[in-house]
């Protein structure tokens, strides 16, 4: 690996971990701690480690993706993947920080859909990128259950 793929993947992982940010702006707090929760939902302690994996796998596909085909090559690819860090960043903020299980929720089926589409046009420029966004794809999903639950276990949150 060269010098400049380098920087690029090193820029990759501070773009991600920028988007992980507002989690430690905004903390679950005594006001989660309150919420009804299904019994189901993990121990907050598993939230980290998931999101780091998360997060590192996440900034290899891009970069996968710029390595293969350079920014000019993959506009809308890259333009799509930023919008889902963008949407993974606004999700902490509007649940933890507001107090809004619902709006949570249509931000992260947002997040959802960008993710898909995110995959759609990485697949062809890089196969190796679409896939390592697979656990991604499966955390959200589990995260967007876990919300919708805590949402309507707690109706007095939906203002």
């Amino acid at each position: 690996m060269d010098a400049s793929s380098l920087v690029a993947l090193l820029g990759f992982i501070v773009a991600c971990f920028l988007a992980a940010l507002a989690g430690t702006f905004f903390r679950p707090g005594d006001w989660y701690e309150r919420l009804a929760k299904p019994s189901w939902r993990p121990p907050n302690r598993l939230f980290a480690p998931v999101w780091t994996i998360l997060y590192v796998m996440i900034a290899v596909s891009g970069w996968l993706v710029w390595r293969e085909a350079g920014f000019a090559g993959a506009t809308l690819p890259l333009a799509v993947y930023g919008l889902q860090l963008v949407l993974n960043a606004a999700w902490t903020p509007i649940f933890f920080g507001l107090h809004r299980p619902n709006l949570a929720f249509l931000n992260i089926v947002l997040v959802w859909l960008s993710i898909v589409a995110t995959m759609l046009l990485f697949y062809p420029i890089n196969a190796v990128a679409a896939s390592l966004l697979l656990p991604y794809l499966a955390w959200v999903t589990f995260a967007a259950a876990l919300n919708f639950a805590i949402w309507r276990l707690n109706p007095s949150t939906a203002k």
